[in-house]
């Protein structure tokens, strides 16, 4: 069994990068819980563990006990960058330890598959003394997915399946490096059906539907998204791969007074 902890990064009263009506927290979870998804759908003998599956404040150390003491294969912290550049960069810790060889290589493979598979501008495979980095006992990988502050790559980011396809790269980009093996299914190909709880011109309207959902014990987040040029803010309460899933999700919903669509993509 393949252990893999995804730690979407920011989160709660730590919002990371905000530009171009978009934060940071938002993306990395929405990203964070489409690879969940498609990791356990897809693959065999894998399991998934997350720092948090909604918007959460958790602290760097209680992200890296968890999955130390879980005893993860790959820690993959998930960003989306800032400070005016535009492209795909990638980081392992800048000291010495004793799987560095593996680490570089699992880096690299997940670095490759990314930038390929997305076309993104590759920034180079980077160093640093990040706390997730350096306080893993497992390989651990932190990505940097697109500028929020670049125009190009915040128009991106709000496209419909960004999200997805992000997720995706990075799945396929573990596989390699894990050597999973895939489901007897055809999933990949098949649509995802997402379960729409609201959509809002104001991100602060999305969020409190969020919070509303939440404490009602359903799982959400914000999918920013772009039409005839104007932003909107999607409240996603499930995506499956299953239609009858996402049906019984509705109805579920639905009985709880809220009420909602699918979306294919």
């Amino acid at each position: 069994m393949v252990k893999i902890f995804i730690d979407p990064g920011h989160g709660g009263s730590d919002p990371g990068a905000v530009a171009n009506g978009l934060s940071e927290k938002t993306l990395t979870l929405a990203i964070g819980l489409a690879l969940r998804d498609y990791l356990l759908k897809n693959y065999q003998n894998v399991s998934v563990r997350m720092s948090r599956t909604s918007d959460q404040t958790v602290s760097l150390n209680s992200r890296t006990q968890t999955a130390n003491q879980w005893g993860a294969d790959l820690y993959l912290s998930i960003h989306v960058n800032a400070g005016g550049g535009s492209g795909f960069e990638s980081y392992i810790w800048n000291g010495q330890f004793t799987k560095k060889s593996r680490t570089q290589q699992v880096r690299s493979t997940i670095h490759q598959t990314i930038v390929n598979t997305k076309n993104w501008q590759d920034r180079g495979q980077k160093e640093a003394n990040f706390h997730v980095l350096r306080e893993t006992r497992m390989s651990a990988v932190l990505t940097e997915n697109g500028f929020i502050d670049h125009q190009s790559d915040a128009r991106a980011m709000r496209g419909d399946n960004w999200v997805e396809n992000a997720a995706i790269a990075h799945a396929v980009g573990i596989e390699k490096a894990f050597q999973l093996k895939r489901q007897d299914n055809d999933l990949a190909d098949d649509p995802l059906y997402r379960v729409v709880v609201g959509s809002f011109r104001e991100d602060q309207n999305a969020r409190s539907r969020v919070s509303t959902l939440q404490r009602s014990g359903y799982e959400a987040y914000i999918l920013p998204y772009a039409q005839q040029g104007q932003r909107y803010y999607r409240v996603i309460a499930g995506a499956f791969y299953q239609k009858q899933n996402a049906e019984k999700r509705l109805d579920s919903l639905k009985k709880d007074g809220f009420d909602g669509f699918l979306v294919v993509v």
